[in-house]
């Protein structure tokens, strides 16, 4: 397909417009069938084929290279784009926003056809909850501007809908949706030798002539009913007496505008850009074979209206442009003028005055009429000059005379006769005018009135998208206007970019006539279908399904696991931007923030300087196969040890397992290298699994592998985490790596629905997600109670609690154990609350506000958070001393505000039953592997010995 793309595509017309090229060359000037007129047909022929052999692979190249871009933005480095952030969460989508489509390459048509159709909710449903059985799909075998792609497009929808609806009868086509949807059917009529002869004709996008129209309605006309053609064999022209009528129109009606047409004579396709006029809302009706009497007879009086309008037009035109000269004015003008200057009168100055040097100025009194004067008795009649010393763009030309000329001589009689003639002539054409322009109106009304009774407007179709080209036949770009049927307005879709627009804007665009820009295609579709624009809803709820709700449970699982890729690929980025700020020398005081608005919730001490036979040992550990901290040698390191240091201990697994099955890759190639690898880590895995879990270190944190091992996953859902990791596109840092990451995927795309229950892999991940966060709350809640902050600890502590009880109820070795975390639970509980006393007993305002707060957001909430679980004898026993502590303030005096507070709260204390539990949200915690291995050293280390043990 030659695609109207961004960049120059060759100047070659399409197929479609080398046929019709040449059959309207044919119908005009072949007079009859010779053998140099057979071979050109031939060679014609040989060459469409050729060219469409051509597009059809130029189409698919450029499908492939979109769907492969797409595919990368999953796993790409954001860093590695030119002008775009590094950070991928500048790629999170805004819910409920639509997104645009990148372009890839003159690829701005498909954007435009595809957004398009996407958002036709009913075509949306269709496509995306399309599906084939597998006894079909054996039988299968292998077999642009806008309107040929939309073709194409639609012809291979057609196809595979036909396989789903009838796959052993291709030839029927009523239950196909595509069919359905998008093609209706005309009735075409002619007359020949007295008989009406009838054929029906199957239509999907409605071909139009843009030439000779100016609106949509004439070029719909002038389809419909073919005018006169040039007879072959005289210099006559004759009628067809062709009709076409649409007989059964489709919900989605599709107009291509033919605004590309073939110079013969230059060899080179050529851009129309007359305007043409389209309205939102059309109306059907007379062009339908149910309404063809009624049409014909309001087509005679059309023809009668236009044809009287035609000679008013005329006449009018006549009295606006009189004279039979080159040069021609309005009638009733000209009478005025005759009219004055007739009655203008003569002057004494004789015709031709002296001519004045430019350097004078003269000073002339106005010229004597017929008992004129000054007003001083003196009568002024001569021209007096002053020298007057002015620059040469200041000086004026003599004015000798009055501004308009006048008769020498004209009597009374004359002037009375001639101003009573003038002015009747002048009020009988006003009158004229006014009378041609009152019936111009009012067949112009009759005209437009026509077709608007109720009769005929019962078929509406409102406007749903129009897809404008800017440029000419051989370059130029796409894009689509999209009526959003949810927010009333109309967007614009220009690739990637979406953005709100008006029907102003759009008429601006797409009418053309102003600029090279104009519409190209128009999507109308049946106003009173309401089924065809309305959203997916819920079966028992009925309320619009949103996001991933309205997918199919394929696609939802498909979408859900993409979703967690990014995720994955954000909390990498958010390590690995951590990482680096930590080693960053200048800014100490973040290096422990993610996101910098948020304090630093880390105590921090000075690391100390590797030595050398630190550096070996960690190297062979390394190299063994053990997830280790990277190392950090304190001397200069190359491009591919930096990229080693910035990686997660699992990657570099990863990297391991490849290098000890290099020799393997070498003699057997990248499946076999894959399969030596994979088995490499696999092994190492399940080791590391079986080491003995300690106060100090926890397995599981190194690996999400050993967490399943140790939880007993099933092994598909083992097998498939670890293959793609193996298919992370992080590794491609050599070509051995690149071929092993594109095995895995490609194994990894062989993965049938069938073979694995994705909604069971996915909770898999979720639940060692969680089980990560759970060490982090846990972990940050440890380390802020050394440090005195017993507020934020009650908080990570609590969210720790909840969380990891929910992990607890599906299996004994998901989550942690719960002692140490309710241990130290108790211990914030109890000396937060101590403390909020110590306040309240204060009676000092801000005290007590505190002492309230304190209560009101962090207390009170984990009391009832307590009691509503299954409750150990220790944390009752720390509630009932919470509670006999407040209690005993009712026994002592106290002011009466005090009072007051107190019996706000106090309540909430004793009965924790009837209350909604909101427990404020912590903030973000980091839950890098390795970060939590080795915090949860130092933590553990500082709670058996009598120091604090930091981590930075």
């Amino acid at each position: 397909l030659q695609t109207q793309g961004e960049e120059q595509v060759p100047e070659e017309p399409s197929a479609d417009q080398q046929r019709e090229a040449s059959n309207n060359h044919n119908s005009k000037h072949i007079k009859g069938n010779t053998k140099d007129d057979l071979q050109t047909a031939i060679e014609l022929s040989l060459q469409e084929s050729q060219q469409a052999q051509a597009e059809e692979r130029e189409l698919h190249r450029a499908l492939e290279a979109s769907a492969e871009e797409n595919a990368a933005q999953v796993k790409r480095k954001r860093s590695e784009a030119s002008g775009e952030s590094c950070s991928p969460a500048d790629w999170i989508r805004q819910e409920g926003c639509p997104v645009g489509i990148r372009n890839v390459g003159n690829t701005c048509w498909f954007s435009a056809v595809i957004q398009s159709l996407f958002h036709l909710p009913v075509f949306r449903r269709l496509v995306l909850n399309y599906c084939l059985s597998e006894r079909v799909l054996e039988k299968c075998k292998s077999h642009s501007d806008v309107s040929e792609f939309t073709h194409k497009l639609l012809d291979w929808l057609e196809d595979a809908f036909q396989l789903a609806a009838n796959g052993s009868n291709p030839e029927d086509k009523q239950d196909n949706p595509m069919v359905q949807l998008f093609y209706g059917t005309f009735v075409a009529q002619r007359v020949h030798d007295g008989k009406t002869l009838s054929t029906i004709e199957q239509f999907g996008q409605y071909p139009l002539q843009v030439n000779g129209f100016n609106n949509l309605d004439e070029c719909l006309e002038g389809a419909m009913v073919e005018g006169e053609i040039e007879s072959l064999h005289c210099d006559q022209t004759v009628s067809s007496g062709q009709e076409r009528w649409f007989s059964k129109l489709p919900p989605v009606l599709t107009f291509e505008l033919s605004r590309f047409e073939f110079n013969q004579s230059l060899g080179r396709p050529e851009k129309i850009h007359k305007k043409l006029e389209f309205p939102q809302v059309m109306y059907m009706d007379r062009y339908l074979h149910r309404n063809v009497e009624q049409t014909h007879g309001r087509r005679g009086e059309v023809k009668r209206l236009k044809d009287q309008l035609t000679v008013l037009q005329q006449k009018l035109e006549s009295y606006k442009n009189y004279g039979s000269g080159p040069t021609k004015y309005p009638l009733a003008d000209m009478l005025q003028y005759v009219l004055e200057f007739a009655t203008t009168k003569p002057t004494n100055t004789p015709p031709s005055a002296p001519t004045v040097p430019v350097s004078y100025q003269h000073i002339q009194t106005e010229p004597e009429d017929a008992g004129s004067s000054n007003g001083s008795d003196c009568t002024q009649t001569a021209t007096q000059r002053t020298p007057i010393h002015k620059p040469f763009t200041q000086c004026r030309p003599p004015m000798d005379g009055p501004l308009h000329p006048a008769p020498h001589s004209v009597t009374e009689e004359e002037l009375h006769f001639v101003r009573s003639c003038l002015t009747r002539w002048r009020t009988e054409v006003e009158n004229n005018i006014n009378e041609l322009k009152a019936s111009i109106d009012k067949v112009s009304q009759a005209l437009e009135g026509m077709y608007s009774d109720n009769s005929l407007c019962q078929v509406p179709y409102r406007l749903h998208a129009v897809l404008v080209h800017e440029g000419q036949a051989s370059a130029g770009h796409y894009w689509a206007y999209i009526y959003d049927h949810t927010r009333k307005c109309w967007l614009k879709y220009n690739d990637v970019m979406v953005t709100e627009s008006t029907w102003e804007e759009l008429v601006r665009d797409s009418y053309g006539g102003m600029t090279n820009a104009s519409a190209y295609c128009l999507m109308y579709i049946n106003d009173r279908l309401p089924h065809l624009i309305a959203e997916d809803t819920d079966d028992e709820t009925g309320q619009v399904l949103q996001g991933m709700d309205s997918l199919p449970p394929i696609l939802r699982r498909y979408v859900r696991e993409d979703n967690r890729w990014f995720q994955q690929e954000l909390r990498e980025w958010e390590e690995q931007f951590c990482q680096a700020s930590q080693e960053e020398p200048s800014a100490p005081s973040e290096h422990n923030n993610v996101n910098s608005e948020e304090p630093s919730t880390e105590p921090q001490h000075p690391k100390p300087e590797p030595t050398p036979e630190s550096n070996q040992e960690q190297s062979h550990e390394a190299a063994e196969g053990a997830v280790a901290e990277p190392v950090q040698e304190p001397v200069q390191k190359s491009e591919g040890q930096l990229l080693l240091l910035m990686l997660t201990p699992a990657m570099q697994g990863i990297i391991l397992a490849i290098a000890k099955a290099r020799q393997v890759f070498d003699q057997d190639g990248p499946e076999a290298g894959l399969i030596k690898a994979f088995h490499e880590e696999y092994s190492r895995l399940y080791e590391l699994s079986q080491e003995e879990t300690t106060p100090h270190q926890d397995p599981r944190l190194q690996h999400v592998l050993v967490y399943f091992f140790q939880n007993k996953a099933p092994n598909p859902i083992i097998e498939r985490t670890l293959l793609e990791q193996f298919g992370d596109r992080n590794l491609s840092f050599d070509d051995r790596a690149v071929s092993i990451m594109r095995e895995a995927r490609a194994k990894l795309r062989l993965i049938r629905p069938e073979d694995m229950d994705m909604e069971e892999y996915l909770q898999w991940q979720d639940d060692y997600s969680m089980f990560k966060t759970v060490f982090a709350y846990l972990l940050t809640g440890l380390e802020q109670y050394q440090n005195g902050k017993i507020r934020e600890a009650l908080i990570y502590l609590a969210h720790a609690y909840q969380d990891n009880t929910a992990l607890l109820k599906t299996g004994e070795r998901k989550g942690v154990d719960q002692t140490l975390i309710a241990l130290y639970r108790r211990k914030c509980l109890k000396e937060l609350n101590e403390n909020a006393a110590t306040l309240f007993k204060t009676g000092e305002e801000n005290d007590v506000e505190e002492a309230v707060t304190i209560m009101n957001d962090c207390v009170i909430p984990c009391m009832h958070l307590m009691v509503r679980d299954s409750i150990s004898q220790e944390d009752m026993e720390v509630i009932e001393a919470i509670r006999n502590h407040w209690c005993s303030y009712l026994e002592q005096d106290m002011d009466e505000s005090l009072q007051e507070k107190l019996s706000e709260f106090l309540p909430r204390v004793l009965d924790c039953s009837a209350e909604r539990v909101v427990l404020k949200e912590p903030p973000k915690v980091r839950k890098s592997p390795h970060d939590l291995c080795s915090r949860l050293a130092a933590v553990m280390e500082s709670i058996h010995s009598t120091s604090i043990v930091t981590v930075k």
